[in-house]
C-alpha cells in the first residue's frame, strides 16, 4: 500500500492531536504548539507536490488520443487503448482527467449525430427566452412529416447524453458498441424518422457567488472587549475551517449550483415534455421506441402521463435491461396489459437469444439478449 507525501508528512501530527485528545498534564501546551505547527504547513505547496493539477486539455487531440476506422479509441503515438490510471496512486486525479476525455466524448458524439447521421439539433424548451437555461434533442429531417415510421431512442441514467448508450464502451470498445449511431442509420436506411432524446441533460451548471457574510463588529452594539473575543474565536474557527479545506480540495475546485431545465428537470419529465411537443404532433402511424435502463422507466411514466396518446400512436417497444417497476410506478391494469401485448424486455443473460427469462412482474416479456446488455 503506497501512501501520499501529504499523508505521510501529516500523520505524525493527526497522531499527536489524537493522544492530547486523551488528555494529558501538559495538553493546552502542547495543542497550542500543534496548532501553531499546522499554521505553519504551506498546504498548497504540499498538495500541489502530491497531486498534478486539474488542468486538462479541452480536444481528443489534446490528449494525444483519437478514434480509428474500426470507430475505437486509440492513443496517437502508441496505438494503445486508453489507460485510465495514467498516473499511478493518484485516482482522483486520474478520474478527474477521465471525466474530462468523456466531456469531449460527448461532444464528439454530437458532432456525428449531426454530421454523419444528419440529424438536427432542437433547443427545448420550445419558447425559452435568451437568458434561461436550455436544453437539446436530435431529430431527423423527416422525423415530424414522415407519415409511416418515428423510431425514438432513450438512453439510460449517468453520465450519458444524447447518441450514448455508454461513455465506458465508448472509451474501452468502440463507437458502434457505445453509440445509437448503428441504430440512427439502420432505422433511417429502412424509413424510418427518428428522434434522439437527451433525458440527463436537466440542469447547466454556474459557479456559486460568492456571499459576504458581516462580521459580528459590523452592526453590534456590544462592548468592545467581548466584541474582540467573538471576532478572535470567529477567525481562529475560519482558519481551522479553511486549512481542512485545503486539505480536503487543495486545488480550490470552483462551487458549482445548479440552474434546472424548465419542465425538463428530470429523465421523466423530459420524456413527458418531448411527447408533448414533438412525438405526439409527428405524422408516422406507428411509433416505435428502444429504451435502456432509465430509459425503460421513463417510458412507463410517460404512459402513465398520457395512456391513451401512447397507445394510439406507439406500435411496440424494445427494452434493454429496463428497470422500470410497474408496482412502484403504480402503472394500471389496462397500462399492464398493453406492455405484455406491445413491449419486450431483452436482459443480460448466457441463455440464447430470445429464451423466455422468468420476471416476477406482470408486465412485459423479458427474453434473453445471448450477453450482456450493460451499457
Amino acid at each position: 500500500m503506497s501512501i501520499s507525501l501529504s499523508s505521510l508528512i501529516l500523520l505524525p501530527v493527526w497522531i499527536s492531536m489524537a493522544q492530547i485528545q486523551q488528555g494529558g498534564p501538559d495538553e493546552k501546551e502542547k495543542t497550542t504548539a500543534l496548532k501553531d505547527l499546522l499554521s505553519r504547513i504551506d498546504l498548497d505547496e504540499l498538495m500541489k507536490k502530491d497531486e498534478p493539477p486539474l488542468d486538462f486539455p479541452d480536444t481528443l487531440e489534446g490528449f494525444e488520443y483519437a478514434f480509428n476506422e474500426k470507430g475505437q479509441l486509440r492513443h496517437i503515438k502508441t496505438g494503445e487503448p486508453f489507460v485510465f490510471n495514467y498516473r499511478e496512486d493518484l485516482h482522483r486525479w486520474n478520474q478527474k482527467r477521465y471525466e474530462a476525455l468523456g466531456e469531449i466524448i460527448t461532444k464528439y458524439v454530437y458532432e456525428l449525430l449531426e454530421k454523419d447521421c444528419n440529424l438536427k439539433k432542437i433547443s427545448i424548451p420550445v419558447d425559452a427566452t435568451e437568458s434561461e437555461p436550455k436544453s437539446f434533442i436530435f431529430m431527423s429531417e423527416d422525423a415530424l412529416t414522415n407519415p409511416q415510421k418515428l423510431m425514438v431512442l432513450i438512453h439510460g441514467s449517468g453520465v450519458v447524453r444524447a447518441g450514448q448508450w455508454a461513455r465506458r464502451l465508448i472509451i474501452n470498445e468502440d463507437l458502434d458498441s457505445g453509440t445509437q449511431i448503428p441504430f440512427i442509420k439502420r432505422a433511417m436506411d429502412e424509413g424510418y424518422g427518428v428522434i434522439v432524446l437527451n433525458p440527463n441533460e436537466n440542469y447547466i451548471e454556474v459557479e456559486k457567488p460568492k456571499i459576504h457574510v458581516p462580521s459580528s463588529s459590523d452592526s453590534s452594539d456590544e462592548p468592545a472587549e467581548k466584541r474582540e473575543r467573538k471576532d478572535k474565536v470567529s477567525k481562529e474557527t475560519k482558519k481551522r475551517r479553511d486549512f481542512y479545506e485545503k486539505y480536503r480540495n487543495p486545488q480550490r475546485e470552483k462551487e458549482m449550483m445548479q440552474l434546472y431545465i424548465r419542465e425538463n428537470g428530470s429523465p421523466e419529465e423530459h420524456a413527458v415534455y418531448v411527447w408533448d411537443h414533438f412525438i405526439a404532433q409527428s405524422a408516422a402511424e406507428n411509433v416505435f421506441f428502444v429504451a435502456h435502463s432509465y430509459g425503460g422507466l421513463a417510458f412507463v411514466e410517460l404512459m402513465i402521463q398520457r395512456e391513451a396518446d401512447v397507445k394510439s400512436k406507439v406500435t411496440a417497444v424494445a427494452l434493454t435491461d429496463s428497470v422500470h417497476n410497474v408496482w412502484h410506478q403504480e402503472a394500471g391494469k389496462t397500462i399492464r396489459e398493453w406492455m405484455r401485448e406491445n413491449c419486450c424486455n431483452w436482459v443480460s443473460s448466457s441463455e440464447p437469444l430470445d429464451t423466455s427469462v422468468e420476471s416476477m412482474l406482470p408486465d412485459c416479456p423479458r427474453v434473453s439478449a445471448a450477453c450482456s446488455t450493460e451499457m
